[in-house]
């Protein structure tokens, strides 16, 4: 909390170092067209380069501190103290020549390692994951990559040149990274919503290095999902006799979308829909806590902007190759265990999709398992129980 409000009020020094200069530059610009004393003119000048000068020299050094001193807090005992076999680090990886960061957190860092794959494409949720799943720490080694055009890894390609292959090489590089670095012939993957389906394809790519599958907020076929989401998005605004929402949504049209406006159009539906379970009383702890996230030890300056940048500009450029795809095609055979923690009242996501899935699907061992209070993140909704439920179907337990 104390380092949150340090940021913040760095921040605040920042944005009114560049309010400044902007104020500044506007008072050069009058002097130099109605002061005919060029003399004195050149010297507020020559005062006004200095101070731009010395305000971008600090605002530089602030910007490098901040992404010089970011970390993920230590596991601490009941002592206050570290724990003596806890991990808790960021790293850079190299993965197929790309440099990308990961989290790593766990009381015991000899337990399975669960890598947790985030939604998307663009997101970056190491600092939720932290925060809301904290309890996995106790039973896991977990990892939260921040995937190529998001958070950390923002800048490791230009958003334009990635691609689905990438992700699934890059995932496969790093889980092959992961069973060599912590001495594990298998890992658990865990993804939720687009990272769902990323999973899905890691598993279908290399099933020998995986113990089991759990998605959550599952996504199945994407073009299918976008059309139900925007139909309902439509409907209940009819029934709200929200005008101004029924004229954006069908302006835009039916999805799906291409081009330079994927994200905007999408998000009058994908929005518009969140925040209509945000109002549903029948789900607990309605969603994600964007300020707390973004002010998290993991984040610099840089990171906080790329969290957003991720959101916007990768989801824009990656989410209209998804569109072809569905697991009911091509996917429907897996050779791990695989288990679906769904969220009763889930609109982003149609569970009706991954109930067809389900049946289609053919696996050594498959679960539905609802959460009657959440929505498209049981993992947030109800951290608890998804814990728990987590542990039944890995069969994992506290190792000393």
């Amino acid at each position: 909390m104390i380092r949150t409000i340090i940021f913040a009020l760095l921040f605040l020094i920042a944005a009114a170092f560049v309010i400044a200069i902007i104020i500044n530059g506007i008072i050069l610009l009058v002097l130099c067209i109605r002061n005919k004393d060029k003399s004195r003119t050149v010297s507020r000048i020559k005062k006004s380069l200095a101070f731009v000068g010395i305000v971008g020299a600090v605002s530089f050094v602030f910007v490098w501190f901040t992404q010089r001193t970011t970390y993920t807090p230590a596991i601490l005992n009941e002592d206050g103290e570290n724990e003596e076999k806890s991990i808790s680090e960021l790293q850079e990886v190299e993965l197929n020549g790309r440099k990308e960061w990961i989290s790593v957190r766990g009381k015991n860092r000899n337990n399975p390692v669960l890598l947790f794959l985030a939604g998307g494409p663009g997101g970056s949720q190491m600092a939720a994951v932290r925060h809301d799943l904290s309890e996995m720490e106790e039973y896991f080694v977990v990892v939260n990559w921040d995937q190529p055009g998001s958070g950390k890894s923002y800048g490791a390609i230009s958003t334009n040149d990635i691609t689905v292959d990438m992700y699934i090489e890059d995932g496969y590089a790093l889980t092959k990274y992961l069973c060599e670095t912590y001495n594990q012939e298998k890992i658990y993957v865990v993804g939720e919503s687009w990272g769902s389906a990323l999973g899905i394809f890691l598993i279908d790519k290399a099933p020998e290095l995986y113990h089991a599958f759990i998605g959550t907020g599952q996504m199945v076929a994407f073009a299918e999902t976008e059309i139900i989401d925007y139909e309902l998005a439509l409907k209940l605004a009819r029934e709200n006799g929200e005008t101004a929402k029924i004229k954006n949504l069908e302006a835009n049209g039916l999805p799906p979308y291409y081009g330079s406006d994927v994200t905007w159009k999408s998000a009058e539906y994908i929005n518009y829909l969140t925040s209509f379970m945000t109002q549903n009383s029948a789900i607990e702890n309605g969603g994600y806590n964007t300020f707390r996230d973004l002010f998290s030890e993991e984040y610099g300056i840089i990171d906080k902007i790329n969290y957003f940048r991720g959101i916007v500009n990768t989801f824009n450029n990656v989410y209209q190759q998804l569109y072809e795809i569905d697991l009911r095609i091509g996917y429907t055979i897996l050779d791990v265990p695989a288990y679906f923690f769904l969220g009763r009242h889930d609109i982003n996501a149609p569970t009706s999709l991954v109930e067809e899935y389900f049946e289609l699907l053919d696996a050594p061992e498959k679960e539905i398992i609802w959460f009657e209070n959440s929505g498209h993140s049981p993992w947030i909704n109800e951290s608890s129980v998804f814990v728990q439920e987590l542990l039944r179907v890995t069969k994992v337990s506290v190792s000393n």
